[in-house]
């Protein structure tokens, strides 16, 4: 099933500043945090040097920069989160999705390498590797696509077969060629399959509840009406 949204519906559901989900995944690792302190302090240097040789007239300009590179360690996610989001909102068309889980298995991924010197003085290459979970999903139309992120405990619960429901976007009015797709949701069970949490979830939830009432609407009219023929038929029988 895939429903075209409106404008505005994806703009709610794919925010343009970052959502406390966002914010967290952006701020990263310790070594992540490590690195925007580093260019804070470096940055707030910089102007507090370049405040001493420049005017009066510059001098509230350097303040200004000076502060906000200090302060880069605590911004730097809602920036970088931002660029996220408006690279998704750049699509002009978007679809609610919902199909089922076709395939889950788990892998092992390589994610980096790191050299370092064993007891011998011998150059030795470690290698991080990180197990990850792989979702595929499709529907009855043909369409598929897999989405692979890092392994959490909530996953065990994805099994084959489970209803799955994800936002779809493209530049074709039609839907017809996927350019992007957003996280995974797994309705029956409450979870969340994402690498970068896109979407703004509670809204997608409520968007899901509303199609979902809708199409149960949808089948109820249509059973009482094919029960309708049969029921004037015996009606008419009983008359003569």
């Amino acid at each position: 099933m895939l429903i075209p949204l409106t404008r505005q519906k994806f703009e709610q559901l794919i925010p343009l500043t970052a959502t406390g989900p966002q914010y967290k995944y952006c701020w990263g690792k310790f070594s992540d945090f490590l690195r925007r302190l580093l260019f804070s302090v470096v940055g707030a240097a910089i102007a507090l040097v370049a405040n001493n040789f420049v005017g009066k007239g510059l001098g509230a300009l350097t303040l200004v920069v000076g502060s906000a590179a200090g302060f880069y360690w605590l911004w730097g996610p809602v920036f970088w989160a931002t660029l996220k989001n408006i690279e998704s909102r750049k699509y002009a068309y978007s679809g609610f999705w919902r199909g089922r889980v076709t395939d889950v298995f788990v892998t092992e991924e390589l994610i980096g390498q790191e050299e370092t010197v064993n007891k011998r003085g011998e150059l030795v290459i470690v290698e991080n590797r990180e197990r990850r979970l792989n979702l595929e999903v499709g529907d009855k139309l043909g369409f598929s696509t897999r989405l692979q992120v890092p392994l959490k405990r909530d996953h065990q619960a994805i099994v084959r077969g489970q209803p799955a429901e994800m936002l779809l976007m493209s530049y074709q009015a039609d839907l017809g060629r996927v350019a992007k797709t957003s996280d995974i949701y797994i309705p029956s069970q409450n979870i969340w399959v994402s690498d970068y949490p896109c979407l703004q979830r509670d809204t997608f939830v409520e968007v899901s509840r509303e199609l979902r009432g809708q199409n149960t609407e949808r089948q109820s009219e249509r059973k009482s009406n094919s029960r309708r023929p049969a029921r004037r038929k015996r009606e008419a029988l009983d008359r003569e």
